[in-house]
């Protein structure tokens, strides 16, 4: 094998605010004092039929799980997430890497997105020295404390930094207990704050619009928010201090955290809104874990959940409630609507802007509730 991989400690990274930002948080916010855009007769009909499901679970204590791509944070969505959760309508959010890094720079920097053709040309895509630095040093400390992804970042912009703990004691405790399951973790940030000279104690960094973070709220709630990255999916990984072992390290810990959720979705409601590939591909195998431990206990499986899927896709033209559509159907290789269609509960879809879904659903459950 004569291919060699490339260096990623080498690479040359950008202060975040030399980046020509394309989104400023105070352009993107959704203003919830303002009414909704109109929608069709047909996803008013599925708004309604979701409101009601959603209360319906919460009176019996089944989980109400949101999973959402990064396009409702850069949508300015925060707001309505925040406000679903203070209704106590939604007990789990999800989301990939990237509704991670959007939601961690908004709360730093007030802008997030970059222009993708132009930056890579020039090799400066996601080069960015904060964006990087900082959530590597939210899951590296984060590990020590079994932490996992969302808990972690969470933690770091709501606390505003993170405290980094002695190097000769990260030392001393993996020579004493060279087992210890968190001893990945303590090697991790030893070789991290030896290779890119980080000092024990605290590093502040502040968050000047935490108040509009997803994480940030999920934190103060205690609400579990978890995050499903892909190695080499996201922007952190182009940056010296990349750590695949603890990116995989917190996701696998959220992605256990799903599935305690999962656990309780008997009578619950899934909603997946603008997540064509992250939500369908996890939920089915958290699902699917969770099933296989009912059966081990002798227990039934997951049932009477249902499934809201909202996307702008159409869904290829298929009646989903006929089933599945044939292998040279267009509408078959439509992941998000093809996977959740597979998972026992009844799947509905709704072709809708994300923001714009959530917004009528909050006033459809203000509502409800009187």
């Amino acid at each position: 094998m004569t291919t060699k991989p490339i260096d990623l400690k080498k690479l040359r990274v950008y202060p975040l605010a030399r980046r020509k930002s394309q989104a400023r948080l105070t352009d993107v916010l959704v203003d919830l004092t303002q009414p909704p855009p109109p929608c069709s007769p047909h996803t008013k009909r599925n708004l309604q039929d979701c409101a009601r499901r959603i209360r319906e679970a919460r009176q019996a204590g089944a989980s109400v799980i949101l999973m959402f791509g990064a396009h409702l944070v850069k949508n300015g969505g925060a707001t309505v997430v925040t406000a679903l959760l203070d209704g106590g309508w939604v007990t789990h959010l999800a989301t990939n890497g990237a509704g991670a890094i959007h939601d961690w720079e908004f709360a730093h920097a007030g802008c997030s997105t970059e222009k993708v053709a132009e930056n890579v040309a020039a090799g400066c895509f996601g080069t960015w020295r904060e964006t990087g630095r900082n959530l590597h040093l939210a899951l590296l400390a984060g590990g020590l404390t079994g932490l996992g992804f969302g808990a972690a970042l969470g933690e770091f912009i709501e606390h505003d930094g993170v405290e980094l703990a002695d190097r000769e004691k990260l030392a001393r405790d993996l020579r004493r207990d060279p087992a210890h399951p968190l001893s990945g973790a303590r090697a991790d940030l030893l070789c991290a704050m030896i290779e890119h000279r980080l000092r024990a104690g605290r590093h502040t960094v502040r968050h000047p619009w935490k108040n509009n973070s997803i994480f940030a709220q999920a934190c103060r709630r205690r609400i579990p928010l978890t995050v499903h990255p892909g190695i080499g999916y996201d922007i952190i990984s182009n940056h010296p201090m990349f750590n695949g072992a603890a990116i995989g390290r917190a996701a696998a810990l959220d992605f256990r955290l799903l599935g305690g959720s999962v656990e309780r979705l008997d009578g619950g409601v899934v909603l997946s809104v603008g997540s064509a590939i992250m939500a369908p591909q996890v939920f089915e195998k958290s699902l699917s874990c969770v099933n296989n431990l009912r059966l081990k206990a002798g227990r039934a499986i997951v049932k009477n959940h249902r499934i809201f899927v909202v996307d702008l896709q159409q869904s290829g033209g298929w009646d989903w409630r006929k089933g599945e559509p044939p292998k040279d159907n267009p509408a078959y290789y439509q992941r998000y609507c093809k996977s959740f269609s597979r998972m026992g509960g009844e799947m509905i879809y709704t072709r809708c802007d994300n923001t714009v879904f959530l917004r009528h659903l909050l006033r459809e459950l203000q509502q409800l509730a009187g």
